[in-house]
C-alpha cells in the first residue's frame, strides 16, 4: 500500500498498541487481560505496520524471527510450570516470591503465574505474527 498517511500513522499506532499490550499483560488475573489478549494486541500493532509498510519492513522492525519468539515463550511458560515441582507441589501450582518486604508488609510479589503469562504472551505474539507474515508473503 502506498498511503503516506497510513505509513506514518501505523508507526505511532504500532508503538501505542505494544505499550497497551504490555499493560493488558500486567493487569492479568485481577481484571480482564493477561498473556493471551496482550499477545494478540501486540501482534496487531505489527500487523498494522506490515499492512502499511510491507512484511519485509515489519520483519526488520521486529528484529527477531517470530518463530523464535514463540519458542522462547513456550520455554518460559514451561519453566514457570516446573518451578512448583522444585517445591514439591503439583505442576503449574502458583509460587510467590516477595521482594523487599518486612514482617508487616510482604513487599513486591513476583509469582510464577506472571511468568507463565509472559510466556503465553510471547507464544501468542510469535505464532500470530508467524502465521500472518507467511500469509501476507504468499499474497
Amino acid at each position: 500500500m502506498n498511503s503516506v498517511i497510513l505509513k506514518a500513522g501505523a508507526r505511532y499506532l504500532a508503538g501505542l498498541l505494544l505499550i497497551f499490550s504490555i499493560y493488558m499483560l500486567l493487569r492479568g488475573h485481577n481484571e480482564p487481560g493477561g498473556g493471551f489478549i496482550g499477545g494478540l494486541t501486540g501482534a496487531t500493532g505489527f500487523i498494522l505496520f506490515a499492512i502499511a509498510s510491507g512484511t519485509k519492513d515489519a520483519r526488520l522492525a521486529l528484529r527477531v524471527e517470530p518463530q523464535s519468539i514463540a519458542m522462547v515463550g513456550l520455554g518460559i511458560a514451561l519453566l514457570a510450570g516446573l518451578v512448583a515441582a522444585i517445591f514439591g507441589d503439583d505442576l503449574f501450582t502458583g509460587q510467590w516470591l516477595f521482594l523487599g518486604g518486612n514482617e508487616v508488609e510482604k513487599g513486591l510479589p513476583i509469582s510464577t503465574v506472571l511468568v507463565f503469562d509472559i510466556g503465553v504472551y510471547l507464544v501468542v505474539f510469535g505464532s500470530v505474527l508467524t502465521l500472518l507474515f507467511a500469509m501476507e508473503e504468499e499474497i
